[in-house]
């Protein structure tokens, strides 16, 4: 029997009232808040589809503009990993306070500079962060943040992601948590190749599921 479709809800994140979507399955089993990166907002297309494929797994996801309108116009704030891991914090905070989603175990999924802000997020609530996705992220930009993440931490990356191997290689020597990177072959930065995005989603999905269910 075919699920009913996930309907978002609109909601609104932090003293700025930063716009987001939360989907959440009949039964879902914990959330995935999205951090977007490079000027991204929450209709990015590929979290969205993302989002819709953790969805089927019976992920909540909630997907929310880091990054005022006015804010997004000054370029310099796509890479104030401060300022976005911020935003990513203040998502953290909303989901502890809302009836909705309180109760479910919560995972961080960042992609380019996102990833960075969501690991610094992670370091700063260990005991609300339980597992941390990155897709194609720069997650050398947490900087001395990454010692301390606890969460256990995924690092995607493209096989051919010309010097975003490395940086994510030497990210993941900083880090003291439980971590894995996962090359996807032939992809490239943004996973626009045939089944590039799926193989994200597979990944991802069993990482989450592997460290959410038991919280």
């Amino acid at each position: 029997m075919a699920q009913p479709p996930i309907v978002p809800r609109e909601v609104q994140i932090g003293g700025l009232r930063l716009e987001g979507l939360l989907r959440l399955p009949a039964e879902p089993r914990a959330l995935i808040v999205f951090a977007h990166g490079s000027g991204s907002s929450r209709l990015s297309p590929r979290n969205t589809f993302v989002a819709g494929e953790l969805g089927r797994q019976g992920l909540g996801t909630l997907l929310f503009d880091l990054l005022t309108e006015a804010e997004s116009a000054d370029r310099r704030n796509v890479f104030d990993i401060a300022l976005l891991g911020a935003r990513v914090l203040e998502a953290v905070e909303w989901v502890a306070q809302s009836e909705l989603v309180s109760a479910l175990p919560l995972g961080l999924f960042g992609a380019s500079t996102g990833a960075a802000a969501a690991l610094v997020a992670a370091a700063e609530r260990p005991a609300a962060v339980g597992a941390v996705v990155s897709r194609g992220g720069r997650p050398d930009l947490a900087g001395p943040a990454l010692g301390r993440v606890r969460a256990p931490t995924l690092l995607i990356v493209g096989g051919d992601d010309a010097g975003v191997i490395e940086l994510n290689e030497d990210a993941a020597a900083e880090l003291a948590c439980e971590h894995s990177v996962a090359i996807v072959p032939g992809a490239t930065h943004l996973f626009e190749e045939p089944g590039a995005l799926e193989e994200v989603v597979e990944l991802a999905g069993r990482w989450f599921l592997r460290h959410l269910a038991a919280r």
